[in-house]
C-alpha cells in the first residue's frame, strides 16, 4: 500500500474516476463546490495525481499509485509506416489524371488576343508596335506581359535586342 496521504475528498474523487469513468475526473462530493472544487483540483494537479487531458482532467499514474491501484495498460502504438498500404496508395495515385489547365480566358476579338497573335509571329513585336495596335501606353503593355500573360495565362515571354534596334518580344 502506498504511503501517500490523500484527503478524504481527494481519495473519493480519484476512486470514483478510476472505478466508474475510466480515469476521467467528472464527479465531486456534494460538499465541494465552486472555489473549493478548484482548490481540490489544483492540489491534486500539483501533486501530479491528475493531469489535463483534452478538455478535462484524468487520473495520472501518481493517482493510481496513491490509491494502490494498478495503472491502466498503455495503448499499443500504431505503426507509423505501412509499406503495403503505401504501395497501394501510390498505385492508386498513379492512375489519377491531373486536372487539365483551364482554357485561356482571352476572347478572340480582344486587344489581349491581338497582342498574343503579334507575339506569336515569327518576327515577334515591339512595345511600339503593340502600343500602335492597341492604343495602350508602354507601361500598360509591360504590365500585361507580367500580369495577364505570365501569371494568369502562364505564357513565357522572351525578348531579344539587336545592336542599335528596338527590343523584340515573342511568346516562347
Amino acid at each position: 500500500m502506498s504511503t501517500t496521504q490523500l484527503t478524504p475528498a481527494q481519495h473519493a474523487i480519484l476512486a470514483k474516476a478510476i472505478n466508474t469513468n475510466g480515469g476521467k475526473v467528472e464527479w465531486f462530493p456534494d460538499n465541494i463546490k465552486g472555489g473549493a472544487r478548484k482548490k481540490v483540483l489544483e492540489g491534486m494537479a500539483n501533486r501530479a495525481f491528475i493531469a489535463l487531458d483534452g478538455d478535462g482532467w484524468r487520473v495520472a499514474d501518481a493517482g493510481y499509485d496513491a490509491l494502490g491501484m494498478k495503472r491502466p495498460e498503455a495503448a499499443q502504438p500504431v505503426p507509423e509506416f505501412d509499406a503495403e498500404l503505401e504501395r497501394d496508395v501510390a498505385a492508386a495515385e498513379a492512375t489519377w489524371q491531373k486536372p487539365a489547365k483551364p482554357a485561356s480566358r482571352t476572347r478572340e476579338n480582344s486587344k489581349q488576343a491581338e497582342v498574343i497573335r503579334m507575339l506569336q509571329r515569327p518576327e515577334g513585336a515591339t512595345i511600339r508596335q503593340i502600343c500602335d495596335a492597341t492604343g495602350w501606353q508602354q507601361h500598360t503593355v509591360r504590365g500585361t506581359f507580367a500580369g495577364a500573360f505570365k501569371k494568369k495565362l502562364g505564357l513565357t515571354i522572351t525578348s531579344d535586342k539587336e545592336q542599335g534596334g528596338e527590343r523584340i518580344y515573342r511568346v516562347a
